[in-house]
């Protein structure tokens, strides 16, 4: 018996295949945040004040505070990260789900911390910061 020739074959398998790949990416991703959390918090506030994102009365608050949040980041539900992220999805071509989250985290929620004086920049002034952080954390393709 012959088999049927499925046209859309290649392209459905090539589509799961992209689909395990981000998929595999993100949870090693949040492992990584969640091994290094500390060091990456560290690095974060540093470079967030470095570059005029923050402004702040208590750097250890918001050291602890990311520190906090990247650990958590690997027991959170896809819906809830994905809940979080949505607004700013298409800000870049290829984003790094941990970068966007952070990102809107920063808008959203951080902005209205006691520690934190002002946040300065747009949304993808934030995002760049926080992304030549997260970057590391992103295996190579």
């Amino acid at each position: 018996m012959a088999r049927a020739h499925n046209p859309y074959g290649a392209a459905e398998r090539a589509a799961k295949a992209i689909d395990r790949d981000r998929e595999r990416e993100r949870k090693y991703m949040l492992q990584a945040c969640f091994r290094h959390a500390d060091d990456l918090a560290l690095k974060l506030v540093q470079h967030l004040l470095d570059d005029h994102i923050i402004e702040t009365n208590s750097e250890r608050t918001i050291r602890e505070l990311l520190s906090k949040i990247l650990s958590r980041m690997a027991d959170m539900d896809e819906f809830d990260i994905q809940f979080k992220t949505a607004p700013i999805r298409t800000m870049v071509p290829d984003p790094n789900i941990i970068s966007l989250y952070l990102t809107q985290y920063i808008i959203e929620d951080l902005i209205n911390n006691p520690a934190i004086l002002d946040i300065f920049g747009d949304d993808m002034d934030i995002y760049k910061t926080i992304d030549s952080v997260m970057h590391s954390i992103r295996p190579s393709a």
